[in-house]
């Protein structure tokens, strides 16, 4: 995927989670040494969370948060890494690129943090990750979608290059989401003309994009294209362009907040049909954006819905226990699934070293990131050359009365 002063959140563990001590010195190798109540002596790790925490993006953000908190309850309750406790540091990008900026500088200058988890948004991934690659630190998002960010800026033109080697998320990319939507619109929902709009972000631009062109090589046809502005109300102009031009379909790449009114001002147009869109615009707020019907509106997300995956039961569960005021929504299972991939990388680092962490324990676990292998939440955990997920599951949701309801889910095969 995918203005105010920085809002520093420090995750806190319930009732029953281990209790954690307060931290001692630091040293190179970026932790903490503490005292367990057994005498032995206890390694502070911290994984870093960024996220949209308020505005328009914060049910997706809260999400990532609580769920990576899980993971570090977890991994504290069964001891997963011998001699190391983990907590979780959460700051609040706002969505904003230039906040996502200042939050990796702060992690970084953090030495206890090892991994981090985040952002939601693809624009704010592009002005973290430079910050981090210096540093060596681990970054792996749970939703960033945008192809360039782990093959770089000609990925389209066959010229794929890694740009950080710190760089890997859970999300498969917009090149598989575009791709997928367009096959469903013209082979399963039989539409044949297409009105393309974007909300000129680094998300939306890349998939609306990769959209149009899988749609026209299946023998669609785009028959318009268009803009709109993020935080803007009144998309009328395009609602009545889209009319004109004979679409029997809208797809948009962009946000929930946009994305449901622009649906709402399509059919208020007089154009009765359908709205699609990526991961971006699956959320409830969606549907509550819009005063007319959105029934059969549509939707991707990555993956399958985490409520059908046997594999997710017991997150569902867990998360259901830690009594979260907010729900996991659409990114939880691959945030805490991110989050254990640090865990698990962390653990690598620990048992090759005779148990402790070495001075470079970040380039160590960035190392061990690309080794990283288990069976998640979301099904198989791996990465490929590039960082991005081996896991290409996706799914459609179209708008049944006041809810996203599941219609087609596939392993995308190119």
């Amino acid at each position: 995927m995918r203005h105010r002063p920085l809002l520093l959140l420090t995750s806190t563990l319930a009732a029953g989670a281990l209790t954690l001590s307060a931290c001692g010195s630091r040293d190179d190798g970026g932790k903490s040494d503490d005292k367990d109540s057994g005498g032995g002596t206890q390694t502070t790790v911290v994984i870093g969370v960024d996220a949209p925490l308020t505005g328009s993006l914060s049910a997706l953000g809260q999400g990532i948060k609580n769920s990576v908190d899980l993971a570090a309850r977890t991994a504290n309750k069964n001891k997963e890494v011998k001699g190391v406790t983990f907590r979780t540091e959460t700051l609040d990008d706002q969505a904003v690129p230039a906040s996502g900026q200042q939050n990796a500088t702060k992690l970084v200058a953090d030495k206890s943090v090892l991994g981090v988890v985040g952002p939601l948004n693809s624009g704010v991934s592009q002005s973290m990750q430079g910050v981090f690659a210096r540093a060596d630190l681990t970054q792996v998002s749970p939703a960033n979608t945008s192809p360039e960010l782990s093959q770089g800026d000609s990925w389209l033109k066959g010229d794929k290059k890694r740009p950080f080697k710190t760089y890997f998320r859970t999300a498969t990319t917009d090149i598989i989401q575009g791709r997928f939507a367009a096959q469903y619109a013209f082979n399963d929902a039989k539409k044949k003309k297409a009105f393309v709009v974007d909300d000129k972000q680094t998300y939306g631009v890349g998939l609306a994009s990769i959209f149009g062109q899988e749609f026209k090589r299946l023998g669609g046809e785009v028959v318009g294209t268009d803009h709109i502005t993020v935080k803007e109300t009144d998309f009328s102009s395009v609602a009545n362009k889209v009319k004109n031009s004979g679409a029997d379909i809208v797809y948009y790449g962009g946000q929930y907040p946009e994305g449901g009114l622009l649906s709402d001002q399509v059919k208020k147009a007089g154009a009765r049909i359908p709205l699609m869109g990526g991961d971006g615009i699956y959320d409830p707020a969606f549907i509550k954006a819009s005063s007319e019907s959105n029934d059969g509106d549509l939707g991707t997300s990555v993956g399958y819905p985490v409520e059908d995956l046997d594999s997710a039961k017991a997150f569902v569960q867990n998360y259901k226990a830690a009594d979260y005021k907010d729900p996991y929504a659409a990114y939880g299972g691959y945030s805490y699934d991110a989050a254990w991939a640090i865990i698990q990388a962390v653990k690598s680092v620990v048992t090759a070293n005779n148990g402790k962490l070495p001075a470079d324990a970040r380039a160590k676990v960035t190392e061990a990131m690309g080794k990283v292998s288990f069976e998640g939440v979301t099904g198989k955990v791996s990465f490929d050359e590039f960082g991005d997920t081996t896991n290409k599951q996706l799914t459609v949701y179209q708008v049944k009365g006041d809810a996203w309801k599941s219609v087609k889910s596939a392993t995308f095969k190119d």
